[in-house]
């Protein structure tokens, strides 16, 4: 990690598994800051094929365009710091576009977290079931979310937004997104933070130790009867009741995950002259709006493992590493590595004439036919589903570490009470 912790660990005496009155958390961090495997592959998706566009995965090493059920469980080796959660982590990869030369080159990553949140409940919370697939996002969309560009994950408040970009700047003037953007030419302004909005920001993010960062976040509701592998219709967010985040009835509560994944832009900076109209970064499907930013994942955690850390462990934002008495303990191998099932991966030096798999750019005046949905469609905006959604923290600064029950409490209040 490349900042420090304030405060000491929140407590680690087991936590109620019934009426649950506060939100805890842990931090899962990687072992190195590079991705297990990068390539057109997703088993969610796309199982069995190539993927329509490219990706950068994290996690166990048994990955594959047909992994599903118990199979990372047996991964030789995983990325993640905890060893028995061998899960898959996955978005798409970011792309810089040479403003005088239209050539394409990967962005680095320069780190990437998750969040398990352990939401106020009057529901038990159960580790996820091995094999579980969820997506997040919308993959095909270029249309500016209808929420606008604050983040919502309570349907009673508006459609789901829960995909954002994070830019923290030394000075916000001029500021990151146009003020009077509507979202089809540039980004949108969250109302709440200067720092963050929906879609790329205009301005290269050179606050300290935090470039650009995509957020995304996951809904935590479980429907046992559509399975594992229908990431279309087995997650929805919880209902707010009174102040308690509860599933439908016979559905499972499981851990609201949150993936900060960090792109360092700012080895960009002298490759670009910000206008306040145009942007060069694209993600790797082609999208140069950023609003089909998502995340994927397959659950390969050992359950009593995880189960052992919903019940015991508020290590917070220290890391799900200093978690007490987790089963199979801490991982320390910082070289977890695997050749892509298809193509190859593409190096950081590495100039290319187009994007992988030749994909155009497209948004922003750029071309292409919108989704017609916005960013609050898809798979993991349970957009579709009857149930609202759970809240929970959306903007824990990477160099600032609240207790937990200051952070629930800045979230009820800013990122649910939208007019």
């Amino acid at each position: 990690m490349r900042f420090a912790t304030v405060g000491a660990l929140a407590s680690v005496a087991p936590l109620a598994a019934a009426v649950k009155t506060e939100m805890t958390f842990a931090v899962l961090h990687f072992t190195q800051n590079q991705f297990l495997t990068e390539g057109p592959m997703d088993p969610v998706v796309s199982p069995g094929k190539q993927a329509t566009h490219y990706h950068s995965i994290m996690g166990g090493s048994n990955f594959g365009i047909n992994t599903r059920g118990d199979d990372l469980l047996s991964s030789e080796c995983t990325t993640t710091t905890i060893k028995n959660d061998k899960s898959n982590y996955w978005i798409p990869t970011v792309f810089f576009q040479d403003p005088k030369t239209n050539a394409f080159e990967k962005v680095p990553l320069y780190y990437m977290n998750v969040y398990y949140f352990f939401e106020p409940t009057n529901d038990t919370i159960q580790a996820f079931p091995a094999g579980l697939k969820m997506l997040s996002g919308n993959a095909t969309t270029r249309d500016p979310p209808k929420f606008g560009g604050g983040r919502n994950l309570d349907p009673s408040k508006g459609p789901i937004q829960q995909i954002q970009w994070t830019c923290p700047r030394q000075s916000y003037d001029p500021p990151s997104y146009p003020p009077d953007s509507d979202g089809t030419m540039a980004g949108m302004q969250d109302p709440n933070d200067k720092g963050m909005g929906a879609g790329f920001p205009l301005y290269d993010c050179d606050g300290t130790y935090s470039p650009l960062r995509q957020d995304i976040h996951f809904p935590s509701c479980y429907n046992p009867e559509a399975g594992l592998d229908d990431y279309e219709h087995n997650m929805a967010w919880p209902t707010t009741v009174d102040g308690l985040q509860t599933c439908p009835a016979g559905w499972i509560h499981v851990p609201h995950i949150f993936y900060e994944v960090y792109w360092d832009t700012p080895s960009f900076k002298d490759r670009w002259t910000p206008d306040g109209k145009t942007q060069p970064f694209v993600l790797s499907s082609g999208d140069a709006t950023g609003y089909s930013s998502h995340g994927d994942f397959i659950s390969g955690w050992d359950q009593d493992t995880l189960q052992t850390i919903i019940d015991t462990c508020n290590a917070g934002t220290a890391g799900m590493e200093n978690c007490p008495n987790i089963p199979g303990g801490k991982n320390d191998n910082k070289d977890c590595s695997i050749k892509p099932e298809i193509g190859t991966m593409v190096a950081v030096s590495e100039v290319l004439d187009t994007l992988p798999l030749g994909l155009p750019v497209t948004g922003w005046g750029k071309g292409g036919v919108s989704s017609g949905t916005g960013s609050g469609s898809g798979s993991g905006s349970s957009e579709s589903s009857s149930q609202p959604s759970s809240s929970t923290v959306s903007s824990i600064r990477s160099y600032v570490f609240p207790s937990p029950a200051f952070i629930w409490t800045l979230f009820l209040c800013c990122y649910n009470t939208y007019p």
